[in-house]
């Protein structure tokens, strides 16, 4: 079974004991945290590739690279071969971005139509800057540094990448129009 399968198999409320310490994006401030071995966690949600969990009644995000935390096969850190060209490295950008989910909502950010935009900018030293400009289902949604934590780290996997910055705007104010079919399905709203 492989990694992305593991995540789909657990389930909403499962509880699971730490296997190890394990660094956290605590939700919905985005700060890294860390939680000891042995404590029980519950699942929340399990989508692309990273788990919420609640403890001690706060939400965290578990990434990828830190699955074994959980007993479960850890996802390697995404990145690109060293000679990948621009088109290849905003795929790359887009492909990350499709694996974050607002971890209280069930569908990837760019189906539910929150970026806007991805603007990559090379400089003089051949350094690339990723600039995602994207929004919130609603302004005071305090899931905003969680979700750019979450993209900042799994872009910043490609070495021609060495920055990422989230611009989070309100305009256009995001609304149910901006999500894709496949998103409206997921969430019974066609």
């Amino acid at each position: 079974m492989t990694s992305i399968e593991q995540i789909a198999s657990l389930q909403k409320g499962q509880k699971l004991p730490l296997q190890r310490d394990v660094d956290v994006i605590s939700i919905p401030f985005g700060k890294t945290i860390s939680l000891p071995e042995d404590s029980e966690v519950t699942v929340m949600q399990a989508k692309g590739s990273s788990v919420s969990v609640g403890f001690e009644g706060r939400l965290y995000l578990i990434e990828g690279s830190n699955l074994d935390a959980l007993g479960l096969e850890p996802l390697p850190r995404p990145t690109l071969p060293e000679d990948a060209g621009d088109e290849e490295i905003e795929q790359f950008v887009w492909d990350q971005l499709r694996t974050c989910f607002d971890p209280e909502i069930p569908v990837n950010i760019v189906d539910l139509g929150l970026v806007y935009g991805c603007r990559i900018e090379r400089l003089i030293s051949g350094e690339r800057i990723v600039t995602i400009r994207m929004t919130l289902t609603a302004p005071g949604c305090g899931m905003g540094d969680v979700i750019a934590a979450d993209a900042r780290n799994k872009i910043l996997g490609a070495p021609q990448i060495s920055r990422v910055h989230t611009e989070i705007v309100f305009d256009p104010p995001w609304s149910r129009e901006m999500m894709s079919d496949e998103a409206k399905l997921e969430l019974g709203m066609f």
